[in-house]
């Protein structure tokens, strides 16, 4: 069993941290593309097209050149949505950790250390749609360090420092596709409360 430690973040952790996080976000970009083809209007086009150059071109070349093109182009979106979203969180509080998470009053960013090296990562700081809670954030696993209780030892943390403090409620977001996530979340006594879906 390895040795981990779960401690506050230390500036010297920045490079580590910043790691953790873009290969975690990165790694949703096969699944997230899947989902989006499994939703019914992506199907109604990628057939629409398909048919509409069939019919006109009297070709199966024509319309299977043409939705793989488009199906490419839809994987390049996705890419592209979540190098903006990485890059965005780099520059903002991923750029300042300390000052975004450590200096702030009910707010803490916490590292998970194996045999010396960081791992993983959580933080927390007060929710700003209900003052009453805590958010969870920045949760991240490298992904050979999963399986290994670390994220619940994390989760146990922010859950426990939110007690600590007097929070109603642990707060998070989370993607439909972080099916792990959901699931540790949910065997931390965490609830879903709301749907969003962005179209």
């Amino acid at each position: 069993m390895a040795n981990i430690q779960i401690r506050k973040y230390r500036d010297e952790d920045s490079e580590a941290v910043r790691d953790t996080f873009t290969m975690g976000m990165s790694e949703h970009v096969p699944s997230t593309f899947m989902h989006m083809l499994k939703q019914p209007p992506s199907q109604m086009v990628l057939m629409c097209i398909f048919c509409a150059l069939i019919t006109s071109s009297k070709s199966f070349l024509l319309p299977i050149l043409a939705v793989t093109l488009v199906l490419a182009g839809a994987r390049q979106l996705v890419v592209y949505v979540f190098n903006k979203y990485i890059d965005s969180s780099l520059s903002n509080d991923l750029k300042n950790i300390s000052e975004t998470y450590l200096k702030q009053k009910d707010s803490c960013f916490w590292v998970a250390e194996v045999d010396g090296v960081v791992v993983a990562t959580v933080a927390c700081l007060p929710a700003e749609n209900a003052p009453a809670c805590l958010e969870l954030k920045r949760m991240s696993v490298r992904r050979t360090y999963r399986r290994m209780g670390i994220a619940k030892t994390l989760c146990r943390t922010v859950v426990e420092f939110t007690r600590e403090r007097g929070f109603a409620a642990v707060l998070l977001f989370t993607s439909v596709v972080a099916t792990d996530a959901q699931k540790l979340y949910e065997g931390h006594g965490l609830q879903e409360d709301t749907r969003v879906c962005y179209s």
